[in-house]
């Protein structure tokens, strides 16, 4: 390679580095690069990554034959005599050499083979679930993380309307209005607000170290990006109920209990072997032995038959797990989408009227108090509660956020 391109590549990578170190020059993360970011380091998707080719490689010799046997041996020494421990003086001594081979009958083998396959959709399903999981987890601390960037932005804000208020009152005091102890009230004011911001401040490191568990030193950047809205429509929802992915996952779990029930059944038909025998002769001539054997199921009823019930109240088990987990899910659907729409009209209600309105009363109180017309106490009650207003409005609109995830990871995003 040339060397200016050797050159040019350490730079780029000195470049990019660089932009990672320098607060003003780091990229701003979006909820899609974070969850592409999550999905890349994920170790819990890693484990899912691994037990799915676990459950591969052991479907593998599912259907196969037992291994053969190899068997040696002596057949027929003499212990007495003359002839004791002597392997040319009597005809039927000789050493042996055998190889037998177990075959399980064809309907154990086939229920081996569907248990297996079965085993690897479920691992494949699991693997589906610990990856929504994820990228639920990471909405939830990338939402959470942009609810308290966005209330400590609304401070520079507030500072700057605190000094404008402490003009005010210095300007009423010297206009011989007011009490002389109005002027400590701004200053009580800007105290509450760095108390406030302080707060923040530490949910700020919470947030971030949430998100920072899923994908490194990428959380330390600013975000980008608006609240994640995902669609809300609830008939589509609940149509789409039957495909949640914890529902999903019964359908292999079933199949595998059906697979063993099968199995089970085939215990009733006997399995069979073969095998072949050389005997070596000292004196005499060589000798081939050739044996099938064939099992006899003749005790179903303290054997077979209560194996066969076991498997068959497991099926049942796995069913009935499955209808309950559907009812759960179709309730937390209701309470979910319930909760949605309050939410959805909460936010509509801050943003529309009662935002406007508690700006309206501090502009109208503060104009009262300039105009000599109304008291310092109730600028500052009007302020706080207009602070509270905004705070509200931003935690609103996380928690809609918030339960627009929880729906979409649940009941929209399916495998």
């Amino acid at each position: 390679m040339p060397v200016f391109r050797l050159r040019r590549r350490h730079l780029t990578v000195a470049v990019f580095a660089g932009s990672l170190a320098l607060p003003g020059l780091a990229a701003a993360l979006s909820l899609d690069e974070a969850l592409r970011l999550a999905e890349d380091q994920a170790p819990s998707l890693a484990a899912e990554a691994a037990n799915l080719e676990a459950a591969r490689q052991s479907a593998i010799p599912a259907g196969a034959l037992p291994d053969p046997r190899l068997s040696l041996g002596l057949r027929n020494v003499p212990i007495e005599s003359d002839a004791a421990w002597r392997f040319d003086r009597e005809p039927m001594t000789m050493q042996a050499i055998g190889f037998t081979q177990e075959v399980p009958n064809r309907a154990k083998r086939r229920a081996r083979i569907e248990a297996a396959r079965a085993g690897i959709d479920f691992a494949e399903q699991r693997q589906q679930l610990a990856r929504l999981e994820v990228r639920r987890q990471v909405a939830e601390a990338w939402i959470a993380t942009r609810s308290v960037d966005e209330k400590l932005s609304l401070f520079k804000q507030l500072y700057d309307e605190n000094r404008l208020l402490e003009r005010a009152v210095r300007a009423r005091i010297a206009g011989g209005g007011g009490s002389t102890a109005d002027a400590v009230v701004p200053r009580q004011e800007a105290a509450l607000l760095a108390e406030k911001e302080d707060e923040l401040r530490r949910t700020q490191a919470v947030t971030r170290a949430a998100l920072r568990r899923w994908i490194g030193a990428a959380a330390e950047q600013p975000l980008s990006g608006a609240w994640p809205d995902w669609p809300t429509d609830a008939v589509w929802y609940r149509s789409h109920l039957q495909h949640h992915p914890q529902l999903q996952a019964y359908e292999p779990l079933t199949r595998q209990a059906e697979a063993r029930l099968n199995e089970a059944i085939a215990d009733k038909r006997p399995d069979w072997g073969w095998g072949v025998e050389y005997g070596r002769r000292e004196a005499f001539g060589d000798m081939l032995s050739l044996n099938l054997s064939i099992d006899l199921p003749l005790f179903a009823g303290t054997r077979q038959n209560p194996r066969i019930a076991a498997e068959e109240a497991r099926l049942a088990q796995v069913s009935a797990e499955r209808e309950d987990a559907l009812r759960r899910h179709t309730e937390a659907l209701s309470a979910d989408l319930a909760e949605l729409q309050r939410l959805q009209s909460t936010l509509a209600r801050l943003e529309q009227t009662l935002l406007p309105l508690a700006a309206d009363k501090v502009r109208l109180t503060l104009a009262d108090y300039r105009g000599g017309r109304g008291d310092l106490g109730s600028v500052v009650a009007a302020r706080e509660a207009l602070l509270q207003t905004r705070l509200r409005r931003i935690d609103v609109a996380r928690d809609r956020a918030l339960a627009n995830a929880r729906l979409h990871f649940a009941f929209g995003e399916t495998p």
